[in-house]
């Protein structure tokens, strides 16, 4: 049973799921939009939202809470001076997924995970 089992599995082990939700937030942040699979993008909008909350605080703790989780400094500064910005009066909602039909391979549900402007 998978009661109080909130989130996806994404056929990975505990490990390899943190660090493809590292990875995956780092590119959203370097280019404010990225395309992967639905299942991914839906994992990834709450990972990604809490650290540009996080951003939003912009204190010397924050910074480091988030340095835990975005190992590359340029763009743990792009997020703290330039998005955490642009999202200060906004209450939530920072990221929006729009679904762009099946993969051609292996017919995975693909999806386009942008921060909203």
């Amino acid at each position: 049973m998978r009661h109080r089992k909130k989130g996806r599995k994404l056929s990975r082990t505990a490990s390899h799921k943190k660090a493809t939700m590292r990875n995956l937030a780092t590119a959203l942040f370097r280019h404010e939009r990225i395309e992967t699979t639905t299942a991914k993008a839906k994992e990834l909008r709450p990972y990604a939202e809490r650290l540009i909350t996080l951003a939003r605080r912009g204190d010397v703790h924050a910074r480091r809470l988030a340095a835990t989780r975005i190992q590359d400094r340029e763009v743990l500064g792009k997020l703290f001076d330039d998005i955490a910005p642009r999202f200060a009066e906004r209450p939530g909602g920072y990221t929006r997924i729009l679904k762009l039909g099946n993969r051609k391979g292996d017919a995975a549900e693909m999806s386009l995970i942008e921060l909203v402007d």
